[in-house]
């Protein structure tokens, strides 16, 4: 497997707090990896960094053979990486089909007019949210908007999608719902870096994690055998990350 994504020796401070310090990771083509640790570990930080809503102060963020640290937020999404958040960001006054057409005008080759439409109708399908085309952002459901987030991540065309926290808060269908979205966008051949403290996801999901705590890389590996860890057992241990 061909590495898509590879990170050395970045690090971030917030004035005399080390938030990242010295990470190294890498994601392959095709693969869904574990970004973990407690919270406060440095994980949505390192996916700032990596998606460019943040400038690392030392390190090397390269992507598919170019060095992308340091460019702004769109060219870094230009060149094929998109993102969820934790906290779900749709315009909520637009509707659904607007939403994702605005994305679709942000990849590298913009789609405009009845092909933006068509395209944007075939991503809120796959996310299945056809019905909702019409339906401002505002007034879907929590799992809906989520949907949507990603559907509107896809409109990007990404190589690596970044997903931060999405399947928090999930009742127990909707998160097998969630983890079968994950696979799917997996099989259509999108990267996957999965930040996540539902274990069941991590355990169904995720071929590799990294494992991280207080800014710095406790553990890799295979994710049983990450999530064995001694180091991963002490920094999990009653932290809300709950049992690993």
């Amino acid at each position: 497997m061909s590495t898509l994504l590879r990170v050395s020796g970045l690090v971030r401070n917030f004035g005399g707090l080390r938030a990242v310090d010295g990470l190294d990771l890498e994601v392959g083509r095709g693969e869904i990896v574990g970004l973990l640790g407690p919270n406060g570990s440095g994980k949505t930080t390192a996916m700032n960094l990596i998606s460019g809503a943040l400038v690392p102060d030392a390190g090397v963020i390269e992507f598919d053979g170019q060095a992308v640290q340091g460019l702004p937020a769109h060219k870094i999404a230009r060149k094929g990486i998109a993102r969820s958040f934790q906290l779900v960001r749709v315009p909520p006054s637009l509707t659904c089909l607007e939403n994702v057409i605005t994305g679709l005008a942000f990849r590298p080759h913009g789609l405009w007019g009845d092909a933006a439409r068509s395209r944007a109708r075939e991503l809120l399908r796959r996310m299945h949210l056809a019905d909702k085309e019409g339906v401002a952002a505002g007034a879907l459901t929590y799992i809906e908007q989520k949907r949507l987030e990603l559907a509107r991540a896809l409109a990007l065309e990404p190589k690596l999608l970044l997903v931060d926290e999405w399947l928090a808060g999930l009742n127990p269908t909707e998160l097998h719902e969630g983890i079968a979205l994950v696979r799917q966008i997996r099989g259509s051949g999108v990267s996957i870096l999965l930040v996540e403290h539902v274990m069941e996801a991590i355990r169904a999901l995720c071929d590799r994690c990294v494992v991280m705590s207080t800014g710095r890389k406790i553990a890799e590996g295979p994710t049983a055998e990450a999530l064995a860890h001694p180091a991963v057992l002490d920094a999990y241990l009653g932290s809300e990350g709950g049992n690993v």
